[in-house]
């Protein structure tokens, strides 16, 4: 089965321990939830990484009896993000992972790309690797990084790349401020430079998660520059963002209508919406657009009554 990246949408993490999860995952439990991931990472305190391996173990169980909704549309795409690279060969090693679509790759560098493809190179599992150590920092890192997947064996395997923020800015010694969108703090510069590297190479990537929960003004913020800047999916720590950060990727009715023009046009140029559209230059972002649109709709133009 082929996936899209738009399918992401709000990717929700959930601590291992929780007792609900198969409640989400099968029976719609939160509503509206495209894709959910399992953490056993920084979700986790060290003494509970146990009860979170066992509770997976249920997990799996139930999914796997229920593996009829597990290759349906009518459930999240799951995924499990392992603490290390030890924890993850312990999880294709010694579970059953048939049921989930992949796994979250933390503290992914270049260095560790071989490691991981030893991994998971055999199975089944798509990739979300996720960039979050210092060498984020560093634009010919990420160059390097992005070559080396770009003429990878598992390139296919990558459905997108998540950008870690709050580890990011722990390597700054900050946190977010209360006030301001990821893009007014030194991530703006990062996140940037990120998708001009990775999306130039026809990489997917999600952007941070917006950890104030009561500030929905700063969320729908930063969602109109994540969409601007091109990413394709923002994480989730509460169930009441889910429907903010979608709604955020419908597709303006304008936008939807340029894009369906210049994928279906036959001229070189043509002007409409009091724009210029070029389909030589436009046709990429017209299929993106278009793919968003599948996944969460868009605008209709509203229509002038005119008077009797």
């Amino acid at each position: 089965m082929t996936f899209s990246a738009y399918q992401l949408g709000a990717s929700l993490y959930m601590p291992a321990v929780r007792t609900d999860i198969c409640d989400v995952i099968l029976k719609n439990k939160i509503p509206g939830l495209n894709s959910l991931i399992i953490c056993l990472e920084d979700a986790l305190a060290e003494q509970d990484i146990m009860v979170g391996l066992d509770n997976l173990r249920s997990i799996l169980a139930v999914l796997r009896q229920h593996s009829h909704a597990n290759q349906g549309s009518d459930r999240p795409l799951v995924f499990i993000r392992p603490r290390n690279l030890v924890m993850a060969k312990l999880l294709v090693d010694e579970f059953d992972l048939s049921a989930i679509n992949g796994l979250v790759l933390p503290k992914f560098t270049q260095a560790t790309l071989d490691d991981w493809t030893d991994i998971l190179e055999p199975t089944h599992l798509l990739w979300m690797p996720t960039l979050e150590t210092a060498e984020v920092f560093d634009a010919i890192a990420m160059r390097d990084l992005a070559i080396a997947l770009e003429n990878h064996v598992c390139r296919d395997r990558i459905l997108a790349l998540r950008v870690g923020g709050n580890d990011l800015l722990s390597v700054l010694s900050l946190r977010r401020q209360r006030h301001s969108t990821l893009y007014d703090g030194p991530l703006g510069y990062v996140m940037k430079m990120l998708i001009s590297t990775f999306g130039a190479r026809q990489f997917a990537l999600t952007s941070p998660v917006c950890e104030l929960i009561e500030h929905d003004d700063i969320l729908r913020a930063e969602l109109s520059a994540d969409i601007e800047h091109g990413f394709v999916g923002k994480t989730a720590i509460h169930p009441k963002q889910i429907s903010i950060i979608h709604q955020a990727f419908t597709v303006d009715a304008g936008e939807y209508e340029d894009a369906l023009r210049i994928v279906n046009s036959g001229a070189a140029v043509f002007k409409h919406n009091g724009a210029m559209c070029e389909p030589a230059t436009h046709s990429r972002w017209a299929e993106k657009t278009l793919a968003r649109a599948r996944y969460y709709g868009h605008q209709k133009r509203q229509l002038m009554s005119i008077p009797g």
